[in-house]
């Protein structure tokens, strides 16, 4: 049996979707006030690794884009 990742580990993709379950599970609001409170703090988290991930992207897509503009500079 594999272990679960942590949050973490997981790609864009799957703290996103785990993002949504916790948005639908929290829309629901029939959970007790516990369970509740514990998939908030997890859906901030889920949250957090996607915020860090898009930026990390962004980052790339930033150095590549100032990279090719550099290099069509020096084409030129």
């Amino acid at each position: 049996m594999t272990k679960p990742k942590t949050i973490d580990e997981m790609n864009y993709e799957e703290a996103f979707q785990g993002l949504e379950e916790i948005i639908t599970l929290l829309e629901a609001g029939d959970r007790p006030l516990e369970e509740t409170l514990e998939a908030y703090k997890r859906g901030q988290e889920l949250f957090k690794r996607c915020s860090e991930l898009l930026e990390k992207a962004e980052l790339q897509v930033r150095q590549l884009t100032n990279d090719k503009t550099e290099t069509e500079e020096e084409e030129e």
